[in-house]
């Protein structure tokens, strides 16, 4: 007699082939809008499911784990980030959460060098006269940005989207720096041609950009304060694609209203989809709605992970993107 199927809990829309490809393989419950759960839809989804299938819009923290009954053995996250998930709660009560990483590495670094891009060319001031209208035509001074070639670039976080992005500003010409929990081996920091700063401080007050693709976790919250915020020369752009909450968002804005910065390029922001309105006022800040991972082909990928994950533990084996508390 074939063992009963897993119960599978999704919640948020996702690619239509990853649903179809889930609906064969478990006995899965899909998310008919594309709305992120409410607290009690979330706690009551968690208590009938065996496995969720949450995103970063998810919390899932040692209050919620509690309600979950004895049912839920497995938080298959859709996503590589796990920030917004109590692992170690999890964990103490039996349930494993794994997650996606690696699949859009690229995408990210790719989206990392479009806001660098988009903020030192000022490509959305350009949009935004021709969109309205107003262009009068070419001027030798309109729209004066500034070179990318043989500018300092600072990555804040040097794992595999911090390399990526490396590999690409080389081949835009720029100086690559780094600062990491652990420093690279000398091999590759051969290859990415990129010198380690021990120290933060020093790092981000010499850099012309600073990248910021490190994951949240509590040491890194507001590692970008305001009193790092302020060591940073007033010519020097900073770039975030990974975690809002690495920022302090209310010391960016006010050193970038002040000049005290020259621009910003933000994917993510420190409370989610509810912006500082003073950051949205500034000409020289480029803000994208959490699209650094957006790619067809990316989220396809994810979801081929997830079911991978949930496969194999249905399988009585340890899903090999299994999320291990004190390696984070």
């Amino acid at each position: 007699m074939p063992a009963p199927r897993l119960s599978v809990v999704v919640t948020r829309r996702l690619p239509e082939v990853v649903e179809t490809r889930m609906s064969e393989l478990f006995d899965v419950e899909l998310r008919e809008t594309d709305t992120r759960m409410t607290r009690d839809e979330l706690a009551a989804a968690m208590q009938r499911a065996d496995v969720l299938v949450p995103c970063v819009t998810d919390p899932i923290d040692a209050n919620m784990l509690a309600q979950a009954g004895e049912k839920l053995k497995l938080i298959a996250n859709y996503g590589a980030g796990v920030d917004h998930i109590d692992v170690s709660s999890a964990r103490q009560r039996g349930v494993l959460v794994s997650n996606t990483p690696g699949v859009v590495t690229d995408d990210t670094a790719d989206m990392t060098m479009a806001l660098i891009l988009a903020v030192t060319r000022r490509i959305p001031e350009g949009m935004a006269v021709m969109q309205a209208g107003e262009w009068q035509g070419w001027s030798p001074t309109a729209f004066l940005g500034g070179r990318v070639g043989g500018r300092r670039l600072g990555i804040l976080g040097m794992g595999r989207i911090g390399q990526a992005v490396a590999r690409r500003a080389r081949a835009f010409g720029m100086q690559v720096h780094y600062h990491n929990r652990k420093r690279l081996r000398p091999e590759i920091e051969e290859e990415l041609e990129a010198t380690y700063w021990d120290s933060l401080d020093q790092m981000v007050s010499r850099m012309d950009v600073l990248s910021v693709n490190c994951p949240h976790t509590p040491s890194t919250f507001h590692l970008l304060n305001a009193r790092r915020l302020k060591l940073m020369k007033p010519t020097s752009v900073i770039v975030n694609t990974s975690r809002g909450e690495v920022i302090d968002e209310n010391a960016l804005t006010r050193g970038l209203r002040a000049g005290e910065l020259a621009g910003a390029g933000l994917d993510v922001f420190e409370h989610g989809h509810e912006i500082n309105p003073r950051l949205r006022e500034l000409p020289n800040v480029v803000l994208l709605p959490h699209m650094g991972s957006a790619t067809v082909e990316g989220r396809i990928e994810m979801g081929e992970k997830v079911l991978i994950n949930i496969k194999t533990f249905a399988d009585g084996h340890r899903p090999p993107d299994l999320v291990v508390p004190g390696l984070l």
